[in-house]
């Protein structure tokens, strides 16, 4: 990989790789082949058989017939929606249900674009975590709350939780829910019909999966109504899209991202870990959207041929100097398991700059606390790269979101594997749908008389280590919660008996 940085100074942004192993790019054809193929209208994900558009949401005239149109209709909906709402002046709250793609992306732009004079402030429920969800519906106040409920498929049994608790909750208050109230699903869906005497309803295309939706009415609505630059946004994005088409590996910075993460993770083997750290707090929730973008995408069992091959790059990361107090220490001194992706922004924002010594600002120390980790871990032989913005602003910000999209496509295409499918979560949620249909027979069970967890679980007709772990959980919680289920501790776990509560 070439040490000299890719650098574009219109866009201000440059990447910088000169602690990175030091090798040329490799064969990109087939990859920039691929991208190709897929922004024409390929099928990507062959398990829906759906396309995936999300490069069309930024540049709507490269889209297949009629899709353009339809995206340009839909974000000036998006805009109108949200005018028509500042105009009204009664809503001052957005309140997000959703969760993975549906509330990282509008939560990382929120929180990297927001102000406090924003034209709404801006909340999200995005767990089926009941403490959580009466914490943050209780902080509101909810006559000034609009509700946008974002789930494409409308079954999202974390999005549809909060959405009945959020509907109680203004129950209680004794005020109507619906016209305060928006949804963004697919048309079709058991939400959008539930949606229907809603204030709005705003369809959400099948060709957009959760992590690439940030740029599709997902997070143009809520950032819209908080009064972010969305047109900025779209315009880096685009930007950056049209710069990570160049067929040349060297001059394209997606390319140039994607075969550092190769080199450097063991080709896929993810043999190093990615430690994301931005030097700026409005950048603290990079991590956990490139966790999802990254990890979902390449982390495979299987590549494109059936081959067994455990593939992936897994994502960490908090924020400078932060982790300067936390586990720098084991980065520089520990194992060789990891490589350091930093940020760093070079304007220091509007602040009301003094010098904390003599001649030196808040600005100096940050950044020099950056390049002396940087070069810490250089001495001690680990690698990093380096992002550098010139501002963090909407542009900026769209223009990365951009460079990650598209580096994680040409990663997937390195080492093989589909990024627009993913066959372990739809696994996982089989599972859990699995232990909820236990709960009703441990119940059932439990009528018949006291037991332990492992009777119980015959009873129920259950089989095997996860189903007795599952039940032994569930009267747990059960019991602690009063909920129709006592328990008498045993010596051991083993050992618990459970009853019903009269």
């Amino acid at each position: 990989m070439p040490t000299n940085p890719w650098r574009h100074l219109d866009v201000g942004m440059w990447l910088d790789f000169g602690d990175a192993p030091h090798r040329a790019p490799g064969d990109f054809s087939a990859a920039f082949a691929e991208m190709a193929r897929l922004e024409a209208g390929a099928v990507a994900n062959a398990d829906e058989g759906r396309q995936v558009g999300h490069y069309w949401l930024r540049t709507p005239g490269i889209a297949p017939e009629g899709y353009g149109e339809e995206i340009v209709r839909i974000r000036e909906v998006c805009r109108e929606l949200a005018a028509a709402i500042h105009r009204e002046g009664a809503l001052r709250t957005v309140l997000v249900l959703g969760i993975g793609g549906s509330a990282l992306g509008p939560q990382l732009v929120a929180d990297a674009l927001g102000e406090p004079d924003d034209r709404m402030a801006i909340r999200f429920l995005d767990n089926t975590d009941p403490d959580g969800m009466a914490r943050t519906l209780g902080s509101l106040d909810l006559r000034e709350t609009l509700v946008l409920c974002i789930s494409k498929s409308g079954g999202t049994p974390e999005t549809r939780n909060a959405l009945i608790e959020t509907k109680a909750a203004f129950e209680r208050a004794e005020l109507p829910f619906a016209p305060q109230a928006i949804a963004i699903t697919g048309e079709g869906s058991q939400l959008w019909n539930d949606a229907a005497d809603w204030r709005a309803r705003v369809p959400m295309w099948d060709w957009i999966g959760g992590r690439t939706s940030v740029t599709s009415a997902v997070g143009l609505l809520p950032a819209f109504l908080q009064g972010i630059d969305v047109d900025g946004l779209l315009e880096g994005a685009a930007a950056l899209d049209a710069l990570t088409r160049i067929p040349d590996a060297e001059a394209n910075p997606a390319a140039r991202l994607a075969w550092a993460w190769y080199a450097l993770s063991g080709g896929g083997r993810n043999t190093r870990a990615m430690v994301m750290l931005p030097y700026r707090d409005r950048l603290v929730l990079l991590s956990k959207y490139l966790q999802q973008l990254v990890m979902e995408s390449v982390g495979k069992r299987l590549d494109r041929d059936g081959k067994e091959v455990h593939v992936g790059l897994t994502v960490y990361g908090n924020k400078g100097s932060t982790d300067q107090h936390a586990y720098v220490q084991q980065l520089r001194d520990g194992p060789d398991d990891h490589f350091v992706t930093f940020i760093q922004v070079l304007d220091d924002g509007w602040y009301g700059a003094c010098d904390v010594e003599p001649g030196i600002d808040a600005g100096d120390t940050l950044q020099g606390l950056y390049l002396g980790t940087r070069r810490a871990l250089r001495e001690a032989g680990h690698p990093s790269i380096t992002l550098t913005l010139h501002t963090l602003d909407a542009y900026r910000l769209g223009a990365v979101i951009a460079l990650y999209e598209r580096a994680v496509g040409l990663f997937a295409e390195l080492v093989n594997v589909n990024a627009y499918h993913q066959p372990g979560v739809e696994a996982g949620k089989k599972a859990a749908a699995a232990v909820l249909t236990l709960k009703p027979k441990l119940l059932a069970a439990l009528a018949e008389g006291p037991g332990t967890a492992t009777e119980l679980t015959a009873r129920a007709g259950a089989e095997g280590e996860s189903a007795l772990t599952a039940a032994h959980n569930l009267l747990w919680r059960l019991a602690v919660n009063e909920r129709g289920v006592a328990v008498t501790p045993g010596e051991t776990a083993e050992k618990d008996i459970f009853s019903s509560r009269g």
